[in-house]
């Protein structure tokens, strides 16, 4: 039988043992054989330094690109090559990154490194992150790994290193993410340094789950994450796909994730590499993005097909998701009931106050100490962030606005590119990140006049059960908190 041969494709039977550039290695127990026993020489394996190709989406990027790429060339182990895929740009962005085009050179420990770095504008493009990110697999085949990093997040100085170690020591690894954060240093602006805050903690909380869960990692974000090659041609044969990427979902990363793991790959968060993301400093930014995580993410977990979509609600990968989403449902009834039935209460002279309801904001308030204390880089705007309980619980309800919008978006099957949406918001346009503060003013408006029209007999019957109901409620979200609480972390750090 012919074997097909395609340049720069690899075939799965290949038998090479990589291995991490810089600092010591753990040899593969079978390295150790010899040769008169079978060992390497013998079966025709060859031991060689596993290849890094890097590659940034870039999109309107002139504030951040240089940032990104001085992080790239400083790290500890560099990649071997970069590829900047400029798409839809119409700033500077270009001319930036043209200045580190070439040959770069840095010494780590008496050890040499070479990195390229080059940069492809591909103009308009109707597919863009995913074209873009296409784009560097094609120009990036003939290596090992793929890392790829968004134009906006910088890197650890030891990120690419530790990343590289962690998927070297174990091929069954198809893609590791970084844990991510967010730097608040180059942060302005009282609303800015609230949402930064906010950012930081939901992210930590996120990374934690992940990290205690075996370091299963739902979603490896396209932010900053290592792939292998051999995994994203596994996908591309068993999808019947020309790419590894497809524009068919809201949220790339998740989908690939969901493939990876199909493919009989493990997806992973590194325990100790590290990057800094672009936080979204205004409400209409942060509506934008949220609303399309949250879109794509319903889209991934509900059942049935949507064009060339699938849900899996049944997928390892999207249990986080699903535990998520509950949660969300469970603040959400919590936070309104408890609102409308004081509201109901007060107007008839019917409230009694009770010391017992101030045991779960203190249980909440505990467990966001707990995740602040667990930060790598905490300060005290963290600490104070979830001890001050106002901030975190009004981040919350924007939460909560983001949750509602997408779900809405979703049932109503509203046609909408969240992406162009989101890049309007964080330009400054658009007023959509209004409408769940609007919806939720008029909802209880409408509430209370129903509730003034009601006899004293109906509206008594109607607190009678309103309230049993919510004390099941909080106690359950109490007991899930009180769970999370006392979980043993293992040392890790997000």
């Amino acid at each position: 039988m012919t074997q097909l041969v395609v340049h720069g494709m690899r075939r799965s039977t290949d038998r090479v043992q990589l291995l991490a550039r810089g600092g010591q290695q753990i040899p593969d127990i079978s390295s150790l054989v010899p040769a008169e026993f079978g060992g390497p020489q013998d079966s025709g394996e060859a031991l060689r330094h596993a290849t890094i190709s890097c590659v940034i989406p870039a999109y309107n990027e002139e504030s951040t690109i240089a940032d990104v790429l001085t992080s790239l060339l400083s790290q500890t182990r560099p990649p071997d090559v970069v590829h900047v895929v400029i798409n839809n740009t119409d700033d500077d962005t270009p001319e930036i990154a043209g200045q580190f085009v070439g040959e770069h050179t840095r010494v780590v420990k008496g050890e040499t490194y070479r990195t390229t770095v080059h940069v492809h504008d591909i103009g308009e493009n109707p597919d863009k992150k995913v074209g873009a990110l296409n784009y560097g697999y094609f120009v990036s085949r003939g290596y090992d790994y793929i890392l790829g990093v968004d134009g906006d997040t910088t890197l650890d100085r030891r990120c690419v290193e530790w990343l590289e170690k962690e998927m070297v020591t174990d091929p069954r690894i198809g893609g590791l993410s970084a844990i991510y954060t967010f730097d608040k240093s180059k942060v302005h602006g009282a609303m800015a340094k609230f949402l930064v805050a906010g950012q930081r903690a939901q992210f930590a909380g996120f990374n934690m789950d992940n990290l205690v869960r075996g370091r299963n990692m739902a979603v490896l974000g396209g932010q900053c994450s290592l792939f292998s090659v051999r995994a994203l041609e596994a996908v591309m044969y068993r999808h019947h796909q020309s790419a590894p990427w497809v524009r068919d979902s809201e949220v790339e990363d998740s989908k690939l994730s969901l493939q990876i793991k199909d493919a009989g790959f493990s997806t992973k968060i590194s325990a100790r590499a590290r990057a800094f993301v672009g936080p979204m400093t205004t409400l209409r930014a942060l509506h934008g993005q949220q609303v399309k995580w949250n879109f794509g993410g319903i889209d991934l977990l509900w059942p049935g097909q949507r064009g060339d979509s699938k849900g899996q609600p049944l997928h390892p990968n999207l249990r986080l998701r699903w535990y998520e989403n509950i949660s969300m449902v469970f603040n959400i009834a919590a936070r309104m009931g408890f609102l409308l039935l004081l509201a109901a209460a007060l107007s008839i002279d019917a409230f009694v106050f009770n010391p017992i309801w101030l045991i779960p904001p203190a249980v909440a308030t505990l467990l966001n100490l707990r995740i602040a204390l667990a930060m790598h880089d905490k300060s005290a705007t963290d600490l104070l962030y979830a001890a001050l309980v106002a901030p975190a619980e009004l981040y919350m309800w924007v939460r909560m606005g983001h949750f509602v919008t997408a779900w809405v978006q979703f049932f109503a099957r509203v046609e909408k590119d969240n992406w162009a949406a989101q890049a309007a918001a964080e330009r400054g346009r658009g007023s959509a990140y209004v409408m769940p503060a609007v919806c939720a003013a008029v909802t209880f408006a409408v509430l209370i006049f129903a509730w003034s029209q009601q006899s004293i007999g109906v509206q008594s019957a109607i607190l009678s059960i309103g309230w049993p109901v919510l004390y099941l409620l909080t106690i359950l979200q109490t007991v899930f908190m009180l769970k999370k609480l006392v979980r043993r972390q293992r040392g890790f750090s997000v």
